[in-house]
C-alpha cells in the first residue's frame, strides 16, 4: 500500500471553520482534507447534508438496484463539481482508483463502490458526498494564517458518526481544547 506523503501538509486532518471565515458557505463547517500538497488541497465537508436528493434517488438516476433500501445521508462535500460523487471510506475496501489518504481512510469515486454499498457489501464505514472543497497552491496556508480555519487530526468517530451535524463542529473544536463558548467572530491583528 502506498499512502500520500504528507511532508508537513494537512492530508488526513480535519479543518474546523472559525466564526470569522469570510465564505458563509463554510460557516461552522468541518472539512476532512483528502489531499494537500504544494499544488493545493482537496477535502470534503463532513457536517453538511445536500438535502435535495436521497441515496435512493442517486441510485435510480444511475440505474443501480437498491437492494438494502437504507436512508444513507448525502453530504455537501463542497461547492466544486457538485454533481460529482465521492466516497470517503475505511480501507476495508480498495480498488484501482482509490486514493489512499492515510492508513485509515481512502477516497473513491466509482459506480462499482456505489453498487456495493447498495447491496450492503461496501466498506464498514463510509461517507457519501456530492462536490468537494478545493484550494489552489498556497491558498489554504493563507486562510490558516488568517485564522479562518484550525486543523486537528482526523477522527473516525467524528467523520463517520451519525451524531448531530453541528455537534461534529463542536467535537472537532473540543479535540483542540476549545469550547464553542470561547469563540468570538470579532478578531484583530497585532
Amino acid at each position: 500500500m502506498k499512502y500520500l506523503n504528507t511532508n508537513g501538509y494537512l492530508t488526513g486532518q480535519l479543518l474546523v471553520a472559525m466564526p470569522q471565515i469570510p465564505d458563509n458557505r463554510f460557516n461552522r463547517s468541518v472539512v476532512y482534507i483528502c489531499v494537500h500538497n504544494d499544488q493545493g488541497a482537496m477535502g470534503l465537508v463532513i457536517n453538511r447534508l445536500v438535502g435535495s436528493i436521497s441515496f435512493r434517488e442517486i441510485l435510480q438516476q444511475l440505474g443501480i438496484q437498491d437492494e438494502v433500501s437504507r436512508n444513507t445521508p448525502i453530504y455537501f462535500g463542497g461547492p466544486i463539481e457538485t454533481s460529482r460523487g465521492f466516497v470517503l471510506h475505511s480501507l476495508d475496501y480498495q480498488e484501482t482508483g482509490t486514493i489512499l489518504v492515510n492508513k485509515h481512510f481512502g477516497l473513491t469515486a466509482s459506480l462499482d463502490l456505489l453498487k456495493l454499498i447498495a447491496t450492503n457489501q461496501g466498506p464498514k464505514n463510509y461517507l457519501l458526498a456530492l462536490g468537494y472543497t478545493g484550494w489552489g497552491a498556497h491558498q489554504l496556508e493563507k486562510e490558516l494564517q488568517e485564522n479562518s480555519w484550525l486543523a486537528t487530526p482526523g477522527d473516525e468517530s467524528i467523520i463517520f458518526s451519525p451524531i448531530n451535524l453541528d455537534e461534529k463542529w463542536a467535537l472537532s473544536l473540543g479535540k483542540l481544547g476549545i469550547s464553542v463558548s470561547q469563540l468570538s467572530s470579532d478578531y484583530g491583528h497585532a
